[in-house]
């Protein structure tokens, strides 16, 4: 290989390294602890869900029409590892203080914690993310991924889903979970 060869691959090579993003990513999160004793996880499709379209108003429609499934992470808190929890909780927050998780919502309800945000701009986005945490149960991550979903939206999405009658047994090993 020439010298002109070798420089340009070296440049090429350290061009590559530099571009590259170090920052961790919830994808990675999720995969990187999906398997861990502390953890479950689950990717529930939408069409899981089974919502009865004809009781949606247009609105709760649009909303779930633009969402393709749902990916969910938790972690269960007891006495024991509240050490770990503190770390893991963190490495999620850290995360999503990241430039790309833009603020919709935060708000306390009964001594438990929730965090949504959102990647995208105002008017669409491909993920909601929602974090609920407390030091007693542990913590949930849930990230809706779509296309051109509305998070204005979303409120409307999570109240057809309260209110429809779902049957509430796929979501049955998260919540025995935090039992």
């Amino acid at each position: 290989m020439n010298r002109t060869a070798k420089i340009f691959a070296i440049v090429l090579l350290c061009a590559v390294m530099f571009n590259c993003k170090s920052e961790p990513s919830l994808q990675r999160y999720f995969v990187d602890n999906q398997e861990t004793t502390d953890f479950i996880s689950q990717d529930i499709p939408i069409s899981m869900l089974e919502l009865d379209e004809a009781k949606l108003t247009d609105e709760q429609k649009e909303a779930y029409k633009s969402v393709r499934r749902l990916n969910f992470i938790g972690f269960k808190a007891d006495e024991n590892n509240q050490e770990t929890y503190n770390t893991k909780l963190q490495e999620v927050k850290d995360i999503l203080r990241q430039e790309q998780y833009q603020d919709l919502m935060e708000f306390q309800d009964r001594g438990n914690k929730f965090v949504i945000k959102y990647v995208g701009d105002d008017d669409e986005a491909d993920e909601v993310i929602v974090l609920g945490s407390s030091k007693e149960i542990g913590f949930g991550v849930v990230r809706l991924l779509g296309n051109d979903m509305q998070p204005e939206k979303m409120y409307a999405l999570v109240e057809a889903m309260r209110h429809s009658g779902m049957d509430a047994s796929q979501f049955k090993e998260m919540t025995d979970f935090f039992n």
